[in-house]
């Protein structure tokens, strides 16, 4: 068999042999399912729980209706390429606009309404975050049909570019090969949202990603653009004359074909798998190695990402050497084998101590999905060909759309399981985000002290120094303006139906909420009447004037950032105290949460913004140095998220074992399917057919 196999790949023929050229312009394509989808699945869950402090439930929920919609737009796209006629061919013009609308999309995603503006726009908070999550939806649909026009058709064009099926596993595996290139680089965009040169001194990651989407957008245009006109469509010609069918007819024939079901069950079970993988895989590092510490996590993730998209990129070349020699099957089995090992070896490489050990389940996990969903693409192609001798017709659309369906649809069950599973293991994003809120307050502080430091301060206000005091008075007085918004909403805000705040600790909060509403109207007047001060004192003023006009800046600037602060931290401190009379599970780890905020407290309202620039940085330096540790989740949240992210998988790899032994289209039954089919077509060419069956 072996030597029968070798004598194959050496006879392929001319118009079989996929050329460099269109290799490279058709392997570029894989940046979107392979990324693209990738980040859309992963980080939209996570950033919405951990950085906007949305419900794991919910974004679960939301996460499913797009892959519901996909039931319909899938099949829908997949028919239409099948039918399509043009002269540019059935499958480039998607290509293009498919590609285009997934940049635009991408970037729609991420620029999800937050601050304090739109929080006052609401009657509640759970208004407010509802607005969002629709918003969310509204984005996926938009970016997953975008996803659908371009990838249907693209992994359609990879069916019919050649007729050999370890051609087929090359030109999927150079997708591959691209697609995990370019995610070489996505893993590290969590940690490049996390640069204040994108998130800004006082944001987080969701506003860093706003402004990362956008370059990633630059990138995916002028591709779309080069591999349209790149690429052409072989078999073309060869389909061009052959009748259109009706839509619920191919939905018939796919549903029909035995070896298909088996292998869309089997990759909608690792679909799952690997979700479970990609989603809570992404909680522990964060939460677990690093205790809460967004920007240690984000790092290690970045590496890790990088480590699993290189060993994608060179598992490409052992799987074409092992795939002619074992066969798309038995590789296949090879590949998920590999996976459940490295599950397996997660409870040994998750060590807070020694956190770079997740690099050695990366590696054999990257190599098992790179095997698996390769295979899966070229297995669906050669499905297609024994479809073609049976029924004389290519709907290579509509098998690779329900094929693709099930990817997504795993994907998406994944995701809405994994939320629920982390709303029960009393995941707590409430203590994240207001975390965050407070830690953004401290460091948009500790950027001011730091600026200001450079003042010279020996008796002389240059006019660029007076025209700065001015800039950074007026950016105060819109920031104080629209923060006395958001407080006296908050203040005439009626407890929601959900409500746990004890009535003692909601009248207290009600209190210093109209407390910092008073000082925020006292520090606007000032700030009006300093900036007036500022703007007729610019271009010419005495130095001793300009001097005391640009001291008197700072300590107006910091009450603004100093009452939002404070507003922050007891925020957490009551959300932390009524989060320990519900969670008896993590009570004790909550009320030691509460002692250190209590501790943080009492240093915070100890800060006077008209102190000197270094007490205020030395009580600043002290307040960031106890921040991180307000993130840490409770033992139980830990343990539960290990237990689920490693076992669930390990199931769902067993049961997909299951289905692939059952898929029967073998590797000396392929060969003998291209040999019947090329036998058909000659045939019809030398009877001088014109039907559907005749080469080009």
């Amino acid at each position: 068999m072996e030597d029968s196999k070798t004598s194959h790949v050496k006879s392929i023929k001319g118009n079989d042999r996929i050329t460099f050229g269109q290799l490279a312009a058709y392997s570029a394509g894989g940046i979107i399912p392979v990324a693209l989808f990738n980040i859309a699945g992963q980080l939209v869950g996570l950033m919405g729980n951990i950085s906007l402090g949305l419900s794991a439930f919910w974004l679960g929920l939301i996460l499913i209706i797009p892959r519901l919609w996909d039931a319909f737009s899938d099949p829908i796209v997949g028919h239409l390429s099948d039918n399509t006629r043009t002269r540019f061919g059935r499958r480039r013009p998607f290509l293009l606009i498919g590609g285009i609308a997934v940049a635009v999309f991408f970037v729609v995603m991420w620029w999800i309404p937050k601050g304090e503006i739109v929080h006052a726009w609401f009657p509640s908070d759970s208004g407010f975050k509802s607005f969002q999550l629709f918003y969310i939806l509204f984005a996926l649909l938009l970016f997953f049909t975008a996803t659908t026009v371009f990838e249907i058709p693209h992994g359609a064009l990879g069916m019919e570019m050649t007729s050999d099926p370890h051609e087929r596993t090359r030109l999927f595996s150079g997708k591959s090969f691209i697609g995990n290139l370019f995610a070489m680089s996505t893993p590290w965009l969590f940690a490049l949202a996390n640069m204040e040169v994108f998130r800004g001194p006082g944001g987080n990651e969701a506003d860093g990603m706003r402004y990362v989407s956008l370059m990633v957008a630059a990138i995916i245009i002028p591709l779309s653009f080069w591999w349209t006109a790149k690429l052409r469509e072989p078999g073309f010609v060869r389909v061009s004359k052959q009748e259109k069918t009706h839509f619920w007819q191919d939905m018939k024939i796919v549903g029909t074909n035995k070896n298909f079901i088996y292998l869309v069950l089997t990759i909608f079970t690792l679909a799952m798998g690997f979700n479970f993988v990609n989603l809570l895989g992404s909680y522990i590092p964060i939460f677990y190695v690093f205790g809460g510490d967004k920007i240690a996590g984000a790092r290690l993730l970045g590496i890790n990402g990088t480590i699993w998209a290189i060993t994608g990129v060179l598992a490409v070349f052992p799987l074409n050497w092992i795939s002619p020699k074992l066969g798309k099957r038995n590789t296949l089995i090879i590949s998920m084998i590999l996976m459940t090992l490295a599950q397996l070896s997660k409870i040994v490489c998750y060590n807070p101590e020694h956190p770079y050990l997740v690099i050695i389940p990366t590696i054999m996990l990257s190599a098992g999905m790179l095997f698996f969903f390769t295979l899966g693409s070229s297995m669906v192609g050669d499905i297609c060909d024994e479809d073609e001798l049976r029924t004389g017709h290519r709907t290579e659309g509509s098998y690779y759309s329900i094929y693709w369906w099930f990817i997504k649809l795993g994907t998406a069950l994944a995701s809405f399981v994994a939320g629920i599973l982390i709303t029960l293991t009393l995941f707590d994003e409430t203590q994240v985000t207001k975390v965050d809120s407070l830690q953004g307050s401290v460091r948009d502080m500790q950027a001011k002290v730091a600026y200001w430091k450079d003042y010279p301060g020996d008796g002389t206000a240059t006019t660029g120094w007076l025209k700065n005091a001015q800039d950074r008075t007026a950016e105060a007085l819109k920031e104080s303006r629209d923060y006395l918004v958001f407080l006296e909403n908050e203040t005439v805000k009626k407890p929601g139906r959900k409500n746990t705040i004890p009535p003692d600790i909601e009248s207290q909060r009600k209190n210093v909420l109209m407390n910092a509403a008073v000082v925020t109207r006292q520090n606007i007047e000032a700030l009006e009447k300093h900036h007036a001060a500022l703007a007729s004192a610019v271009p010419a003023v005495p130095a001793v004037v300009g001097d005391s006009l640009v001291r008197a800046t700072v300590p107006l600037i910091m009450q603004s950032k100093l009452t939002k602060a404070r507003i922050s931290s007891f925020d957490l401190f009551v959300h932390l105290r009524t989060r320990s009379n519900e969670q008896k599970k993590s009570r004790d780890h909550t009320e030691n949460l509460i002692s250190r905020i209590a501790d943080m407290n009492s240093i915070i309202y100890a800060l006077e913004p008209g102190s000197p620039l270094d007490v205020l940085d030395s009580g600043l330096a002290v307040i960031g140095g106890d921040i991180e540790p307000l993130k840490k989740q409770s033992p139980y949240t830990l343990l539960m998220m290990r237990v689920v992210e490693i076992g669930l998988p390990v199931l769902l790899c067993l049961l997909a074992l299951f289905f692939a032994f059952r898929y029967a289209l073998t590797e000396k039954r392929t060969l003998e399917i291209k040999e019947l089919l090329q036998q058909k077509r000659d045939n019809a060419r030398m009877e001088g057919m014109p039907d559907g069956l005749q080469e080009n």
